[in-house]
């Protein structure tokens, strides 16, 4: 079967009507994806500040919790193209209906992980490398803040309802608020209740159960106006709603573990290569890290403008949409390429002064530099197919993407190769990935419509 012909080039109102778009909903995307790392940073300034055993332990327990979170992203991803295609379809009581199964998921997953975190964190603790005088902290640290999961989840859930509904500026507006309640508790119950690192965990429970007050607060209401007579069914948990959550979610959770397996390797192999060149990896990660927030912004629009669009029955203007993206993503991915060869010379002295970490760090921040592009086009059709619902060519694409990545990224110690190797085979990594999506954008597969896929 012949793919079908690219779509006509939109008239230039068209063009001007999704960048207006575009911006509305990826400008405020990027403020709460920004704010959402400020909670661990503004943890550890302060407890920094009560020794460095507590601060080692913070660091193990902050990056077991943010892993125990993030693998359940799909929570946000799934829920936002659901959402957005009953928004397209004209049926908000269903949009929200769909939004509350996601939620009930995000509540029964996140006691699933309290009732595994909480006796195993001792020996989590150990597994992940804490010393003998850290683990004592990295234990409470995660026990504690392990009563937060819930909310969390919550929290990644109801904002997928209102990214689905096109508002992408309250959750930026709710992760300033949490972010701002957080660095207040931590500072009262750090140092005034004299709570120590305990109380760092518990202002952050406190904060992440507020923010998912106020997004059940918001739903609530939400129901009450498009369902007067009815609401309460709306917020009652529906088995076969939350199971068809799931089954939606296991290809983007598939994905996702996929992606930091991926990431999980190539800290593995930086660390084979030496001191220098693990810290210099770790450097590098950070920019990576940072500018992907920019991008997923773009892809988080996509995922919103795709499905409403879709549910909506408008083919062509998915296309249209898409192939703007794709513009916005090459352009941005450029733009930021040029930021960082720019900016190459101040970053080596803002992180290290061992001139070794800055020389190893200068030659890999060009390879990221040059990725950028790729990486652009590569975020934004991610977001596009997760609007359409084809998660399981996304899951398959990404296990495809990490077989071929972890024997080229593996063999850089044995070919005598150093970290700019290991990143240029991150390089391929994203190539792969563009190719695997590039395909499936052309073959016009994704463009399903309707209220449901």
């Amino acid at each position: 079967m012949p793919a079908p012909r690219e779509p006509a080039r939109p008239p230039a109102s068209a063009r001007r009507r999704h960048d207006r778009e575009i911006v509305a909903l990826a400008l405020p995307a990027f403020g709460a994806l920004v704010a959402e790392p400020l909670f661990v940073m503004v943890d550890s300034a302060v407890v920094g500040h009560l020794g460095t055993a507590q601060l080692a332990g913070l660091g193990v327990a902050a990056a077991l919790l943010t892993t125990a979170v993030n693998v359940f992203v799909f929570l946000a991803y799934a829920t936002t193209a659901a959402v957005a295609r009953r928004v397209g379809a004209g049926d908000l009581p269903a949009a929200l209906r769909q939004g509350m199964d996601g939620i009930w998921l995000a509540l029964l997953i996140g006691a699933l992980v309290i009732a595994a975190v909480l006796p195993a964190a001792p020996g989590l603790a150990d597994l992940f490398g804490a010393s003998p005088t850290a683990a004592p902290y990295a234990s409470d640290y995660l026990r504690i803040s392990s009563l937060g999961i819930p909310a969390m989840l919550v929290v990644l859930a109801a904002t997928g309802v209102l990214r689905g509904l096109q508002d992408t500026r309250t959750p930026l507006y709710v992760a300033v608020a949490g972010f701002t309640a957080n660095a207040l508790l931590n500072a009262t119950l750090v140092y005034g209740a004299g709570l120590g690192i305990a109380g760092s965990a518990w202002g952050t429970v406190i904060a992440q159960n507020g923010m998912a007050a106020v997004y059940l607060a918001m739903v609530v209401r939400g129901a009450r106006a498009q369902a007067p007579g009815t609401w309460r069914s709306m917020l009652r948990p529906d088995a076969a709603g939350i199971r068809a959550c799931a089954r939606a979610g296991v290809p983007l959770l598939v994905r996702t573990i996929s992606l930091r397996a991926v990431l999980m390797i190539a800290t593995a192999v930086a660390a084979r290569l030496g001191d220098t060149e693990i810290a210099a990896h770790q450097i590098t990660l950070t920019v990576w890290s940072l500018l992907a927030f920019a991008l997923d912004a773009i892809a988080i629009a996509g995922q919103a403008i795709i499905g409403r669009c879709l549910g909506a029955g408008d083919a062509a203007g998915a296309r249209a949409a898409c192939t703007r993206m794709m513009q916005w993503g090459l352009m941005c991915g450029a733009a930021l390429g040029l930021l960082v060869v720019l900016a190459r010379p101040l970053v080596g002295p803002l992180f290290s002064s061992d001139p070794a970490v800055r020389h190893a760090l200068g030659a890999a921040l060009l390879v990221v530099a040059v990725a950028q592009p790729v990486c652009g086009v590569v975020f934004v059709l991610d977001g596009v197919l997760m609007g359409a619902g084809d998660g399981p060519y996304l899951a398959g694409s990404m296990l495809v993407t990490l077989a071929v990545f972890a024997p080229v990224a593996c063999a850089v110690p044995a070919a005598g190769g150093g970290l700019t190797a290991l990143w240029w085979a991150m390089g391929l990594m994203m190539l792969t990935r563009l190719a695997a999506l590039w395909l499936r954008s052309r073959s016009g597969r994704w463009v399903v419509t309707g209220a449901s896929r």
